[in-house]
């Protein structure tokens, strides 16, 4: 497949390189407007709270109301997805690459480090903006930035470090355009769009520390001012020039040069010079107003390619594009709304039916001990409704239903059981298959979102970390907390960063379904099979699914020593009890009672 290199031509300047980017980022927005609006289509449904502001707005029912189904889906989905991928404290491990790589030590640091600034930069809490697009738009974008943040003291005017360290951020899926058809996104150029303020870009040029780079760019900056100031000048001849050329959501060309904001296209991958037959291999272009390069320079990571990930819900031959969970059962939502509104205007109907009159028949007021005066052949009835539409209630639990299957979230997983008697075995391999589609997913996203992120957060501090930091570890053998100080060196290693958590999910639920049915079996109980398995073995297998490790329950042969200390205190206990029994008790001596005691 092609469509690996962006290629453009007319390209006589660092400008018409600006241009002609901002054209194909123009181009490719446009290709997926209908996507676009489908997704909006599945958007205004989750957060509707009737039909007025859905598609079921054209139906003629008096009744407005929703049924929430679609956005009940999303939030099963989203907490059972965070719960698999973050178990437990123990959701990431580091995997060595060669011989010595993996030494306890480096292994921990590492480990330790990202740990410590996943919690301070709130990765979760991106994961599950990351999550909620998966299941929106069945695509989500993720990138990582290194952050320096200080905080400086008025008095001593000494900075303090709030955060410094690498941070996953999410790329909104309407915020990012690519060749639909190139083999994979990370062989695709792509092409990623945000909106800052000349004061927050100004920042940024003189955080530049080539003297080269930063000249550029504040010539950029400039350009871009010049033409906020020229803004005022526009003439009637500039009327079609403010037509054509508009930014999205920052209004005409003119509006957008009235106003503070900055548009920043940022260019990822390799880009063709037909016109001087140059490739620039690997690069990262940042264009400011569709018109100026700000930045252009080789992609610094030393993974050697873009510093974007992709993951799609369900995967599409021949397009990046992925389709979410709710894209093909958004149709059955709108049925149970047409359903429910249906049946609601057929109680209202019930309740107040449609008055017939026939005849001559006087004015009255109808209402409870009404009378009526009747002419010759007047007569007054209700026309009522057939009440077949009452039984809709069947059809929408059916509808219901088929969309928590089709959209892969196991009814098991909201505590729901399929109806039957069954025996262990049978409800092991039923919950195995249902939730089969949603351990997919879950893994597939783990692989291709959440782990290259994390080995990028990795590199970027190998890459730019300054002096040392300090991270917060617990002593497993005391459980006291101690602060160690990183430094670049400490991290340095062969390996990758492997998160477990959707893989730890599925192996745990299997496994000990496999254990318990093996030691209630017949197989278990044969004593010539019994003999060869090791008992500590099946017991640090208990320890390691069930998560009991901070309790430290499982040492080898335990309960005998136990059972002896046990047994020595009852035999002290005992001991003492029969010395006491045969231990002849002293009496009190008795004092004689004089008159005064007796008569009192």
């Amino acid at each position: 497949m092609a469509g690996k290199t962006l290629d453009l031509e007319n390209i006589t300047s660092r400008d018409s390189i600006a241009v002609a980017i901002s054209n194909k980022w123009l181009t490719w927005n446009t290709y997926k407007n209908d996507w676009i609006q489908e997704k909006r289509e599945i958007r205004n449904y989750v957060f509707a709270t009737d039909t007025k502001r859905t598609a079921n707005a054209a139906l003629p029912w008096k009744n407005s109301t929703t049924v929430p189904k679609l956005c009940q889906i999303r939030d099963n989905l989203h907490a059972n997805y965070m719960a698999a991928l973050f178990p437990n404290k123990d959701w990431l491990r580091w995997e060595g690459g060669k011989h010595g790589s993996e030494d306890r030590n480096k292994a921990d640091t590492i480990t330790e480090y990202i740990r410590n600034k996943t919690l301070q930069s709130k990765f979760k809490t991106t994961v599950s903006q990351l999550i909620y697009d998966y299941i929106d738009y069945g695509n989500t974008f993720v990138t990582t930035e290194w952050v320096t943040d200080y905080v400086i003291d008025p008095i001593s005017t000494e900075q303090t470090p709030v955060y410094v360290g690498p941070r996953a951020v999410r790329i909104s899926p309407n915020d990012i355009v690519f060749n639909p058809l190139a083999p994979s996104f990370a062989e695709s150029p792509s092409i990623v769009r945000s909106v800052t303020t000349l004061g927050e870009l100004k920042a940024v040029v003189e955080g530049f520390g080539n003297p080269d780079e930063k000249a550029i760019a504040q010539e950029a900056l400039d350009k871009s001012v010049a033409a906020r100031q020229q803004v005022s000048a526009f003439g009637p001849g500039d009327q079609v020039k403010d037509e054509q050329l508009k930014f999205d959501g920052l209004g005409t060309i003119t509006e957008y040069y009235g106003s503070d904001y900055v548009e920043i296209l940022t260019f990822y991958g390799d880009l063709y010079d037909i016109t001087s037959d140059k490739l620039y291999k690997n690069h990262i272009i940042k264009i400011i107003d569709q018109s100026h390069i700000l930045v252009m320079q080789e992609n610094p990571s030393w993974n050697g390619k873009k510093p974007i990930h992709h993951a799609g819900w369900r995967l599409r031959p021949d397009d990046l594009y992925a389709m979410g969970p709710l894209d093909n059962i958004v149709g059955m939502q709108y049925r149970i709304d047409h359903l429910e509104n249906l049946k609601a205007d057929v109680f209202d109907l019930i309740a107040h039916p449609v008055m017939k009159i026939r005849g001559s028949v006087d004015e009255f007021v109808y209402g409870p001990g009404a009378r009526i005066q009747l002419g010759d052949e007047g007569d007054v009835d209700f026309i009522r409704p057939d009440t077949t539409a009452l039984n809709a209630d069947t059809q929408i639990s059916i509808l219901e239903q088929k969309m928590e299957e089709m959209a892969g979230a196991p009814r098991e997983a909201m505590g729901i059981r399929t109806p039957g008697e069954k025996t262990a075995f049978e409800v092991q391999t039923l919950g195995n298959a249902s939730g089969r589609i949603f351990q997919n997913k879950t893994s597939y996203f783990e692989e291709m979102l959440i782990e290259p992120t994390l080995n990028d957060m990795l590199e970027l501090s190998r890459r730019l970390m300054d002096g040392s930091d300090v991270i917060r570890t617990l002593d497993s053998a005391t459980g006291a907390i101690l602060f160690r100080d990183i430094t670049k060196e400490d991290i340095q290693a062969s390996g990758r960063l492997r998160p477990r958590g959707a893989s730890r999910y599925a192996r745990q639920n299997n496994l000990y379904q496999n254990l318990t049915a093996l030691a209630s079996s017949g197989i278990y109980a044969d004593p010539s099979v019994q003999v060869h398995i090791s008992g500590v073995q099946m017991a640090n297998a208990v320890e390691d699914l069930l998560e009991l490790e901070q309790f430290d329950m499982i040492e080898p042969n335990i309960r005998v020593q136990e059972n002896a200390n046990t047994a020595r205190l009852q035999n002290a206990a005992q001991s003492a009890v029969e010395e006491e029994a045969i231990t002849p008790v002293e009496e009190a001596p008795t004092e004689e009672l004089t008159e005064e005691d007796i008569v009192a």
